[in-house]
This record gives structure tokens, sequence and C-alpha cells, in this order.
């Protein structure tokens, strides 16, 4: 046996991956002449270079000669394998394994130690983390305001330009000067007034209440400077459009409950975050309180608690003659046609609708008609106050030919056409009854569509069934509707045409004023004046925006003028029509709380069995309750917000209302942290 001592050595470590190779190229490059051993570390290692985790393999390799460590060296070097020197006698490697312990065991304290300095200083920090973001995005939003200012002559002032609410003057007055104070500047503040022609923005001093019906407003655009605001008349109108479809006594107290649950909680929840469903029903606390509270109304005038009518003070109508008392209505199992002539005692019931008509088999006969007239009525009013309001930003801008091209023929257009439907609904509430004979009767009543269709179309009134006097409402009614539309009709020419022709007549007289000028002579220059002598370039704006300096396009003011008439006078009749979504929905409603009350509610008054009755109670009522809450009160609440939105945005504001200004953004530092911790999220 030939025993070969290997005197020297390397060590040092290699990528997993590339050992197969490693070891072969050691093989043939040395002629098997040096001896390998390996073994895998476990845990992989961080790159020093990459910092990504890689497997290892830890190797030594045991050789003769300096020929073949130098070999070996080379092809370490080609694998990018990394060497580690080791002592080749064992007690110079006991004293390095000694020294690499102590060594680990002294990074091992400083780690340890530098990881609870870390932790420490990081606890304290997180407790101020917070006030060092707010002074931060304060101290950040302070200098990009400075950056806005400008310099003055001498580099010392600055000059700040920028919108001041006029009421505020004497607060920014103190303010300023709490600062120069502060500051120990001897320099005092000078704010004073500019004259600009830039439109100023839109400043609302909203409070809780307020702020959500003007945010309704700003959605479909923000007022223009001194625009006539939506916001305060829609306080009244927007919850009462939504009560008149809503109109249910029992739904609106849950409503009401829901909002004045909120609002009691608002400081509980007012600076906490929530969903984003959460946030819109939370902002809008005061508009759904309102809404029930106004949905409470009509349904008292509805007569309708979840689908059922109150008996409060008897009611008006009999049958056979047997007075419709309480015990009377709930005996009665079969609906009743009642009959006004014969059923009723002319005392109407004192307010809302008489509970008779929940039994009624002409129920639904009656309160569509009665609905249907009622929405055409508030929808024309609704329309009218619109068009009212146009006169203030018509005075306020001095657009004094918009008064009468424009808000007179549109006032004039309404009240001959529409108006006139509502008072004809009230001619035959009053004088069509059932106590008149048939002259006077229901049978002879004129249909007020077909008299209305009959009048724009100039026809004759169509015969009447045998027995009744006349097909007309009133005596001279044709003639009288004749004249109402001919009149209507003249008012679309007088929108149409005049305006134009008069902006352009005035924009004449005023390019003739500058045109006739007078040529003095000074010296080899000739000056031309106007005869008031100033130049004819310092002549100002023209009316509406046509002045001097911009050219009159007569074609573009008469194509504007004329998709202002078309719009106004078509969506005269469509806004009109619009408005019948006030019966339908309430039509709706009403029919789905009666369809859940007979198809869920009912079934547990059926059974004889107390006990079983009672079980049986308790579990439908639940579940006509989720169903209550979830598809009356959510999704039709949900269904008539956005139709009484549409009405207000589209009917109402379009009347009056352009929206094409912009807010004024005061800097606050409440807003700005509340915008970098939006972008944040």
């Amino acid at each position: 046996m030939i025993v070969i001592f290997l005197s020297s050595f390397v060590a040092g470590v290699i990528l997993r991956e590339r050992l197969p190779a490693f070891e072969r190229l050691l093989w043939r490059a040395c002629r098997g002449n040096v001896f390998l051993r390996q073994a895998e570390i476990d845990r992989p290692l961080e790159d020093p270079a990459t910092g990504d985790s890689v497997n290892k393999t830890v190797f030594i390799i045991f050789f003769q000669g300096d020929q073949l460590k130098s070999r070996v060296k080379k092809i370490c070097e080609g694998f990018r394998a990394t060497l580690y020197p080791c002592p080749e006698t064992p007690v110079e490697r006991r004293e390095m394994a000694v020294g690499v312990m102590s060594r680990i065991e002294d990074l091992s304290t400083v780690l340890s130690q530098t990881t609870d300095h870390r932790h420490r200083v990081l606890v304290a920090a997180a407790k101020s983390i917070k006030t060092w973001f707010i002074k931060v995005r304060k101290i950040k939003a302070i200098y990009h305001t400075l950056n806005l200012f400008n310099l003055d002559v001498t580099q010392k002032c600055l000059i700040a330009e920028c919108w001041v609410p006029v009421a505020d003057l004497e607060y920014i007055h103190d303010a300023l000067r709490r600062g120069t104070a502060r500051s120990g500047s001897s320099v005092p503040p000078i704010l004073n007034r500019m004259e600009t022609q830039i439109p100023p923005p839109t400043f609302n001093r909203l409070n809780k209440f307020t702020r959500g019906f003007q945010n309704l407003i700003d959605s479909y655009g923000i007022a223009s400077y001194r625009e006539v605001n939506p916001a305060p008349y829609a306080i009244i109108t927007f919850p009462f459009l939504f009560a008149v479809m809503f109109g249910d006594a029992g739904h609106a107290v849950i409503m009401i409950l829901f909002g004045g649950w909120m609002i009691l909680s608002e400081r509980k929840f007012e600076g906490k975050k929530g969903s984003e469903i959460w946030n819109i029903f939370f902002g809008g606390r005061y508009i759904l309180f309102l809404m029930g509270l106004f949905s409470m109304y009509t349904g008292l005038i509805y007569n309708d608690v979840f689908s059922k009518s109150l008996n409060i003070f008897g009611s008006s109508w009999f049958t056979n003659k047997i007075r419709m008392s309480e015990d009377v209505l709930l005996e009665t199992k079969d609906h009743i046609m009642l009959d006004p002539r014969d059923c009723y005692t002319q005392y109407p019931y004192p307010v809302g609708v008489d509970p008779v008509w929940q039994v009624a088999e002409n129920k639904i006969s009656f309160l569509n008609a009665y609905k249907m007239k009622i929405s055409i009525i508030i929808g024309v009013l609704h329309m009218l106050f619109g068009v009212s309001l146009s006169i203030w930003n018509h005075i306020y801008f001095r657009r004094m030919v918009n008064i009468f091209c424009e808000f007179i023929p549109q006032v004039i257009f309404l009240l001959l056409l529409f108006f006139y439907l509502c008072i004809l609904v009230f001619h035959k509430w009053v004088w069509f009854g059932p106590l008149g004979g048939n002259a006077s009767g229901p049978y002879c009543a004129p249909s007020i569509l077909i008299a209305f269709i009959n009048m724009v179309l100039f026809k004759d009134a169509e015969k009447q069934p045998t027995g009744c006097d006349s097909p007309l409402l009133y005596s001279g009614q044709e003639t009288i509707q004749k004249v109402l539309v001919v009149c209507a009709l003249i008012c679309v020419p007088w929108m149409l045409f005049i305006k134009p022709f008069i902006l352009r007549s005035q924009a004449k007289k005023q390019a003739y004023a500058f045109v006739e000028t007078v040529i003095v002579p000074r010296g080899d220059e000739e000056t031309a004046l106007a005869p008031n002598g100033s130049s004819p370039q310092a002549g100002g704006g023209g009316h509406d925006g046509h002045g001097h300096g911009e050219e009159f396009d007569f074609s573009e003011i008469m194509i504007h003028q004329g998709i202002h008439t078309i719009e106004y006078v078509l969506g005269s009749v469509s806004h009109t029509a619009s408005y019948l979504r006030l019966w339908a929905l309430s039509l709706a409603h009403a029919q789905l709380s009666e369809v859940l009350w007979s198809m869920v509610m009912k079934i547990g008054f059926g059974f004889t069995n107390v006990g079983a009755g009672a079980v049986v109670i308790y579990v439908i009522f639940a579940f006509w309750a989720v169903l209550t809450v979830s598809i009356l009160v959510l999704m039709e609440g949900l269904s008539a917000f956005l139709h009484t939105l549409r009405l207000h945005w589209v009917e109402f504001m379009s009347k009056f209302y352009l929206g094409q200004g912009y807010a004024f953004s005061p800097f606050c530092f409440r807003d700005i942290l509340a915008a970098a911790e939006g972008a944040d999220e």
C-alpha cells in the first residue's frame, strides 16, 4: 500500500450549480492529482453584490506542489469561487477558529445592541411621526404658497395677489398685524383692493346643515360669481319632491330615525374614517332627515302607513245607508265600489285621503287621476319658479336685452300653455261634480288631455255622449284657447330673432363710433384720433362680450339663439311630461308596499291557532321587515332620490343656472392635510 501525503490545500465556497463542472475540470486539468471534498450549506446565503439568496457549497482541495497550486487557484478564479485563508498547522487553525468565534460573538452582541437601540429610536419616533408629517406638510404648503409671491423693485418685500372674501377683510387685517408683531418686523403690512377683469371664484358660506345641499348643486356645476345659487331653494324643494314620490308615513319613520341617529351621533363619527358608502350617508344626514319629515307629511296626506290607512276622524263615506266605521271596514271582505252620488256625506275627510279608499274597488282610478294632476301642477309651478329666478341673473350681470328677449317671452310661453293647463285642472275639480246632474257630472266631464291636444292642434272639441250639454269645459273655450296658442307661438320668434338683431345694431353703433376719426398731422406722423380726442385703440368692450376689437359674428349669435330657443320650447313640453315621474314613482311605491303586505305579512294573520299564529307572525314579521327596509326604503328611496336629483338638475336649474364658475379654494391647513391623507390612501 502506497500512502501519499498531500501537504497543500485550498478552501472556499462556490455556487451549487457550478460544482459538477468545477469538479470535472479539476480532475481533467490536474490529471487526478488533487483530492476534493465538498459539503452543501443548508441555509441560503445572501449575495453581497446583488443581495439575492443563493445556494452555495463549501469545498477543500488537497494537492502537492506549487504548479498544481497555481493551476487550482486559476480554476477557482475561473468559476468565481471564493477562497478563504486557512492555516496549515492544527494549532494555528484552532487559534483561528477561536478568533473567528470571538469575533462572531462580538458582532452578535453589537447587532443585538444596535437592534435594541434602533427599536427604541423607532418607538420614540413613532410617537411623533404624525406630528412630524403634519409639520412637514404645513411647511411645504407655506413655502409652495410663498413661491407664488412676487418681489417688489427693491427685492425686499413680497407682493401677493389673491382672492379674499369682502366680509373677512378686517379679520385678515388683524391677522397680518398679529403676524408682524410676532415676527418683530418694522415694516407694516399693506392690504389693498385691486380692480381686475378676471372673474372671481365662487364662495358660499356653509354650515353642516347646508353643506349637503350645496354639494348636490356643485355636482352639477360650480356657480359663476354672483350667479343665483339654487341650494337655498333646494333645501325645501328637494325633500318635498322626494316625498311626493316616497309618500309613506311608515317608511318615513325609518328614514327619520336613521337620519336623526346620525345627527345626534355626528360628534362621534365626524372625525372617524369609514367606507365610501357610509361617508355618503353621513354627509347627507340632514338631507335624509328632511326627506323623512317631508315623506311623513305626504304619507299622512296620502293616508298611507305601510300600505295601510289610519281612520282617525271617521270616514265621510257610507254604503247601503251604513256609515263606513272602523268595524264595518274590518268586517268587509270584498272591495266596495263607491259612488259619490249615493255614498258621500258631502263633508270631506279633514286631513288627507279618506281611509275608505283603501278598500274601494275604484281606488287605483281615483288615486291615479289625483296624483297625475298634482304632479303636473307641481311641475309647472317648479319650472315657473326656475324661470323667475333667471331675472336676478339678468339684472346683476346687466343683461337687459335678455330680460326683454328671453325672460318675458319664456314666462308668457309657460303661462299661456302649461299654467293654463293647471287652471283647467282646478276648473274641472270645482265645476264638475256628482250632484250637478249629467251636464256637470263626471260622465259629461271633458278630458283635459284631449282638450289640451285639440287646443295645440287648433281642432274643434269632439262630440260628447248623449245627454251632455256641451263638449267644452266653459263657454268661449275654443276662442280663448286659440288666442292663447297664437300668443304662445308669437313668443317663439320673439325669443329667436329680436335679441340677435339688437346685438347687431349695438355692434354697428360701436363700430361707427370708432370709424369716425379725425386725422391730425404732426410732423412726419399722422395720428388718428376719435371725436373725443382719445386713441381709437382705447375702445371698451361692447354688450354681451361683443365690443371693439372683437369681430361680431351675426351667424354665430343666430345659431346660438336658435339652439337656445328650440331647447326651451321643446324642453318646456318634455320637462312638463317629465314631472309625471312624481305620479309614477308614487304609484309604484304604494303598490309595492301593498303587494309586500298582502303576500307576506297577511299570511301570518290567517292562522286560527293562537300559538302557531304567534310563531308564524314572529318569523314572517322578520322577513317582512327585511324586505321593507331593503326594497321599499333603500332601493325605492335611492330611486326617488335620483329622480328628484334629475328634476332639479334638468327641469329646474336649466331655466336659470349655468354652473360655469370655479370654487374659491382658501389656504387652509385642514383641507391641505385632508387632501394629503387622501392621496396617501
